[in-house]
Parts: structure tokens; C-alpha cells; sequence
């Protein structure tokens, strides 16, 4: 139980939770009327011109057909999940998908629901917490089906350079697997001049034309701070995208009109977004360095989280940071997997900063004072 002198905190839940434009509100009410009738599952015409016209500005992309490489879903979470479900193979002995560790979860429940194998590849401190693909054996490449990547990485905040991408496209040339990039956090950063590299872009740069063997998958939940509207995109690969749109019809996974009018109005909007940065901005350029300056971390480059050290066990941290302080954030070690002899995600715990700044400011301060009497 949490000390009852304080009100509770969160900062384990990466769900924004600053206020919604008002202008998707205004066209999700105007949407309303659309109601009266099926949406099909491919997403109105305006819908998927919206999302291509944003990734085209966005990544500097030469080409991209709205018609059949983009195709709207119920927000990003789904869509990586029910993705694994038209690209694992389980009849194919030895099924494996590889997933960065730590990792968000519903990588590893898509691989198993699929009939597949993980294959978890460590992302350490040594090595700015860079996945070790290069450690992965010719045996796992040669009998992987999917690769899952999140840059700007969960919980991490890394952001993927171009090498690694060359690296991990050759290898899905080589081997003939799919890779499924994440890029749900890839709005939230610091740096107005210097956006994250997205992998459509890194694709483009390496004259990969069509994007063989990737799809992406954004979102407007952190983006726009509309978590609760469920709606995103994935785009890339054309036989891929077909692919999927196939499995979505049966699936029922067709956008509410309503719910298409507020995303047109979001993806055809970018006043909004810097604003949002720039809230994220403020607060980390403000707490960060109290946190960092008494647990191990450091700034992300991307996304809204903090992955910092802690004194022993981090699940035995944060039960008692939530018990004297009321504040919770998330113990590393459950989105982790022992591997190579470590858990990496162990000692480690995830601090969200998507509350108002008063709130993340107060449970920094708590943070804090429970860290220098824990140390």
C-alpha cells in the first residue's frame, strides 16, 4: 500500500497524459455522422493520403503510394501484435522472431500466439545500449521469420544510426525475413533540427526502393497525446502491406469514421506536435538532471522515458519507492528476459515523464528523496 500521507503518482505507464488538441476533438464530433455507416478495413482514401503525405514530409520519403503501402490500424499496439499473426510461418520448423531486450512485451506475445520462438538480443550499458545483432548466430538469422525494432527504443530512449540499419537490412536480405519497425515514440524528441531517423528514410538512403522486407508503424497516442482514439498506421512493403490488409478483413479491424475524421485533422496537423515537445522538452531539461544526478541514467534521445540504475533489486525499489512515496515506476526486469547469463533489463528501472510538469515535478522530488536514503 502507498504511504497514505501522499497522493499517488505514476510514472511506470508510458500513456501521455497531456490534453488532447482541440482540434481532433472538433473533428472526431464532426465525424460522428459517418457513423451510420461499415467503414472498410483499407481506410477512406483521404485517411491513407493524409498518413503518406505526413511520412512523405516527415522523412524526407520520394515515394510512397497511399493505395498500397499504407494502410490505417486500431493504433500501433494492435497492429504489431496481429502483424506477427500473417508473417510467422509455424509450420516452418524452428519459427523465430527476434526482439531487442529489453523489450515491450507484445513483441514476445505476437512470436508465441504466431506459433513461433523468441529470440531475445541484449541491449547493455557497455555499448550505449545498442542491440547486439551481431552476436545473434547464422543458425537464428537463418531460421528467423521476424525481427521486431523499436527506435526511438522502450524503454532505452535510443535512436537507431543508419549503419545499424544497413547492418539489419542486409541481414533480412540474406536470410530472407521480415523486419517490423517501431516508431511509436519517434515524435517525441529534443532537437527541432534533428528529427529521428525513421526506417522508411534509412531504407531510402540505401536505394531500397519499395522497401523490401520492412514495414514501420506509427501512432498518434504519443504524437497528438490521443492514447484512448486507437489509431495509427503501417506502411512500407506493398506485397507486405496486401498481406496484412487481407488478414485485417477478417480480423475486423476497421476504423470508426468518427475516429478517421480526428486522424486526418492530427496527421494533417504539426502546430501541435511542437507544442507537445516542447512540454516533454521543459520537463526533462528541468527533472532529468535531478534523477540523473542521484540514480545512474541519462537523457534519452528520443521518447519520454528515463532508464535508470538503482541500488539493488528493482523490483524491491520500486515496491518500496511506491510504499514510502507513492510514486511507481516500472522495475526493469519485467520487460526483460534472462539471456546470455543476465537479465538486462535487471537493476534497472523505467521512469516515465507524461505527467502535468507540477506532478513529475513532485514525484522527482519524492524520486529523490527516497533514492539518497535507499543509497
Amino acid at each position: 500500500m502507498p504511504n497514505p500521507q501522499k497522493p499517488p503518482i505514476s510514472l511506470s505507464i508510458g500513456e501521455p497524459r497531456h490534453a488532447t488538441p482541440r482540434l481532433l476533438l472538433d473533428a472526431l464530433a464532426a465525424g460522428a455522422k459517418g457513423l451510420a455507416n461499415y467503414p472498410t478495413t483499407a481506410g477512406a482514401p483521404a485517411l491513407r493520403e493524409a498518413i503518406a503525405a505526413w511520412l512523405k514530409r516527415r522523412h524526407g520519403l520520394i515515394s510512397l503510394d497511399p493505395a498500397t503501402q499504407v494502410l490505417p490500424v486500431l493504433g500501433s499496439r494492435e497492429a504489431l501484435f496481429s502483424f506477427a499473426q500473417t508473417v510467422i510461418d509455424s509450420s516452418r520448423a524452428g519459427a523465430t522472431v527476434v526482439v531487442p531486450n529489453p523489450f515491450y512485451q507484445i513483441y514476445e506475445g505476437a512470436a508465441l500466439l504466431a506459433g513461433g520462438t523468441p529470440h531475445y538480443v541484449n541491449s547493455l550499458v557497455a555499448d550505449d545500449f545498442a542491440p547486439r545483432w551481431a552476436e545473434v548466430p547464422d543458425a537464428v538469422w537463418a531460421r528467423t521469420q521476424l525481427l521486431y525494432v523499436c527506435s526511438p527504443d522502450n524503454p532505452t530512449g535510443r535512436v537507431m544510426r543508419q549503419d545499424e540499419w544497413r547492418y539489419l537490412f542486409e541481414l533480412a536480405d540474406r536470410h530472407d525475413f521480415v523486419i517490423a519497425a517501431d516508431e511509436c515514440y519517434s515524435e517525441v524528441y529534443f532537437d527541432e533540427a534533428a528529427p529521428p531517423l525513421g526506417a522508411l528514410a534509412a531504407a531510402q538512403a540505401l536505394g531500397r526502393n519499395g522497401y523490401p522486407r520492412l514495414v514501420s508503424f506509427g501512432s498518434l497516442s504519443k504524437r497528438s497525446n490521443a492514447p484512448g482514439l486507437r489509431s495509427g498506421y503501417v506502411a512500407g512493403d506493398a506485397a507486405l502491406v496486401t498481406a496484412f490488409l487481407l488478414y485485417r478483413t477478417y480480423h475486423g479491424s476497421a476504423m470508426s469514421p468518427a475516429v478517421a475524421a480526428a486522424s486526418i485533422a492530427a496527421w494533417n496537423d504539426e502546430e501541435h506536435v511542437r507544442a507537445n515537445r516542447a512540454l516533454y522538452a521543459e520537463k526533462f531539461a528541468k527533472l532529468a538532471p535531478a534523477v540523473c544526478a542521484i540514480l545512474p541514467a541519462h537523457a534519452p534521445d528520443a521518447a519520454f522515458y528515463l532508464w535508470a540504475r538503482v541500488p539493488g533489486d528493482d523490483a524491491d525499489f520500486a515496491r518500496r519507492l511506491y510504499a514510502e512515496e507513492a510514486v511507481s515506476v516500472l522495475p526493469g526486469s519485467y520487460i526483460g528476459r534472462e539471456t546470455g547469463g543476465c537479465n538486462p533489463g535487471h537493476g534497472y528501472v523505467r521512469i516515465a515523464l507524461v505527467a502535468a510538469f507540477d506532478e513529475c515535478a513532485e514525484a522527482v522530488e519524492r524520486l529523490v528523496s527516497f533514492s539518497r536514503r535507499a543509497g
